[in-house]
Order: C-alpha cells, then sequence, then structure tokens
C-alpha cells in the first residue's frame, strides 16, 4: 500500500460522485420531456430515469477470496460506475387534453421522474462528495506533516 493510497481512494470517489450528481441533475432536467427519443414503433417517448450502480474498484478474485476468508484487513481501493441504467417503471399518466402529446382520451405519458426523490438523492450524494473531500483534505495535511518531521 502507497501513502497515496487514501487519496487514490477519495479520489475515486469523488469523480463517482461527480458523475452520479451529473446524472441525477440531467433527471432533474429532464423531469417534464415528452419527447426524449423514438422508440421501435416511430413514436415518441418521454424521458426515463437514469439510475447510477457503483461497484468496487477492485472486484478481483483475490479481494473476493480475502473476504470470503474473513481476512478484511486489506484495504479497499475505492468504487468506479458499473453502469448507468434506465428505470423500467412505468410513465405517469396525466389528463392534459390541449397538450400535443396527448392520446385519443386525453393524456400525456409523463416521465417517471419523481422531483423529490430527485433531490433526496442529490443531496446525499453532495454529502458523501463533501464527506471524501474532507478525508482527501485529512489525508493530504496528515502527509505534510510527515513532511515537517525532517526539518
Amino acid at each position: 500500500m502507497s501513502i497515496f493510497h487514501g487519496m487514490n481512494t477519495s479520489g475515486s470517489a469523488l469523480t463517482a460522485n461527480r458523475f452520479k450528481m451529473d446524472v441525477v441533475s440531467s433527471n432533474i432536467a429532464n423531469a417534464d420531456t415528452t419527447r426524449a427519443e423514438l422508440n421501435e414503433d416511430g413514436e415518441w417517448e418521454p424521458y426515463r430515469r437514469k439510475l447510477v450502480s457503483q461497484e468496487p474498484k477492485d472486484s478481483s478474485f483475490n479481494s473476493f477470496l480475502q473476504k470470503s476468508m474473513k481476512q478484511t484487513n486489506t484495504p479497499g481501493n475505492g468504487v468506479r460506475i458499473q453502469s448507468v441504467v434506465e428505470d423500467q417503471s412505468p410513465f405517469e399518466q396525466v389528463y392534459n387534453p390541449s397538450h400535443p402529446d396527448a392520446n385519443e382520451e386525453g393524456y400525456v405519458e409523463m416521465p417517471n421522474v419523481d422531483p423529490l426523490k430527485e433531490m433526496l438523492d442529490l443531496m446525499s450524494t453532495t454529502r458523501a462528495y463533501e464527506a471524501n473531500v474532507t478525508a482527501l483534505n485529512a489525508s493530504k495535511g496528515m502527509l505534510m506533516k510527515s513532511l515537517e518531521i525532517g526539518k
């Protein structure tokens, strides 16, 4: 383990959290987008909420072996983005006969984005980002103090 291990771990978490904040912001920005992409039938579909999945950076056989043997004294190596998937929950049906995308009954399919959930997700991701900045600054401070030992 190098002396920069803590900084690298915090850096990977900062990158992953920043990406997650961008995806959540995109969800919020498209909460009212009724024409996001064309489906197989040539009809417009509303925007689908996107979800970010993260995983440990070190997903090697050795790390799984150490966990199964209960030898978890080895530190982690940070996180990375595993995938960005679309939420397959159904679209919300809103009655608005004057909307250009309304069907024959006057209902419009709206995106499956709940702004309240997105704001909670954004707040928790922001808090995680701030916590990793604090950990990064603590690591940096310890390294700077260790350089002053030789003076």
